[in-house]
């Protein structure tokens, strides 16, 4: 990789971290009850969204960081193998509040996409409901 690649990387990435740490400050200078990481989305969609950032600012360290993504799941794996009685007294617990958010989840994206396509004119791109 080339040195001005990865310094563009490194601004790139200190763009998210500051966005993502105003998303913490605004959280707890407003006492929100929102995950400050949440916020630091929301805030950086926001942005996104409205022009003040150009996807381009962003877009190197973003699909760096996505094609590395499994990497930064190893430190949480390691911290579960801590939580072995927690999982064995709530297992079951656990697993129906999981299941349920991910079918919650799914009925969202779903839903949002099936309201999206027909807002665009669901006869240019296919009737979606019968494509099963």
């Amino acid at each position: 990789m080339k040195a001005d690649k990865i310094i563009k990387y490194l601004f790139q990435i200190t763009g998210l971290i500051l966005i993502n740490k105003a998303g913490f400050y605004i959280v707890e200078l407003f006492e929100l009850r929102i995950p400050g990481n949440v916020l630091g989305m929301i805030l950086l969609f926001v942005l996104l969204w409205t022009r003040i950032v150009r996807l381009e600012w962003f877009e190197g360290a973003a699909d760096f960081l996505v094609r590395h993504l499994s990497f930064f799941f190893v430190p949480i794996s390691v911290g579960l193998m801590t939580l072995g009685g927690l999982i064995a007294e709530n297992g079951i617990q656990l697993a129906v509040i999981l299941v349920l958010s991910a079918i919650v989840g799914m009925v969202f994206a779903g839903g949002t996409s099936h309201v999206l396509i027909k807002r665009k004119g669901g006869k240019e791109t296919g009737n979606s409901a019968h494509d099963l």
